[in-house]
């Protein structure tokens, strides 16, 4: 697998290169750039397989070297000491991300998911989707990249009705009456959702208060929604759903 490193700090690139030279024998490093422009050029003069890409690189970012390559037929491990709306970002993609200083289990992890990636397709599509969504002036409602076994689904936050966990997996409900399975736990997206307004009502349960219809006073409370669910809230959470259904009110 053919990779180029992109980071500023080039003491970063020799660390990052020296951990894939000792734990992974299948990766060759064409190059470490320190530019955007540089790395462009050479991404698209070599067609690599992998990047592994700073988001803060001086005066312009990952984001802006991925908005000016032409063809994006690579697979992307971010690499950041931590930005927050990057990160959120990154995540809404459902695209890898390693934290600076880098953990070696994580980085394994990251690079086997990549050359899975590699091997199931020519264009990356999660990384168009990126690009898109950096590129909304308008950013409250984006879309999120909710991946399955057989396809990513691509859908608009503020048409999510609620979010129900089971065990380590996420069941979506749409306003469509679409139901998205996803593997990965429900603490995960209420992080990403919370700026967006969801509420966490229940260990198990995440709401959005567009589709609140009333609050019930049965049972120590609940929400029942405009599509007749009822949505437990837990007497730790009561206070904090009250707070958050008058704000959105």
């Amino acid at each position: 697998m053919n990779v180029i490193l992109i980071d500023d700090e080039t003491g970063n690139s020799e660390n990052l290169q020296s951990l894939l030279a000792k734990h992974f024998s299948g990766i060759n490093v064409l190059c470490a750039c320190s530019q955007v422009d540089e790395a462009v050029s050479k991404i698209e003069q070599l067609e690599p397989d992998l990047i592994f890409l700073d988001i803060q690189m001086g005066k312009q970012s990952g984001f802006d070297l991925l908005g000016k390559v032409t063809i994006r037929n690579f697979e992307v491990i971010f690499v950041t000491a931590y930005d927050k709306y990057g990160i959120q970002a990154i995540k809404f993609a459902a695209l890898d991300y390693l934290l600076k200083p880098i953990d070696i289990n994580e980085l394994k992890e990251a690079v086997a998911k990549a050359e899975k990636k590699i091997t199931e397709r020519k264009t990356n599509t999660q990384l168009d989707f990126l690009i898109q969504n950096l590129k909304q002036t308008e950013r409250r409602q984006p879309k999120i990249a909710l991946p399955q076994l057989q396809e990513i689904r691509y859908v608009q936050v503020n048409d999510i009705v609620r979010c129900e966990a089971e065990n380590s997996y996420t069941f979506f409900h749409l306003s469509n009456g679409d139901k998205i399975l996803v593997s990965k736990p429900l603490k995960e997206y209420a992080e990403m959702l919370q700026p967006y307004g969801f509420i966490r009502t229940h260990q198990s349960h995440l709401a959005n208060p567009a589709f609140v219809k009333s609050w019930l006073r049965e049972d120590g409370g609940s929400l029942l929604l405009n599509n007749g669910i009822k949505i437990p809230v837990s007497k730790m959470n009561k206070d904090s759903v009250k707070q958050a259904l008058t704000s959105n009110a």
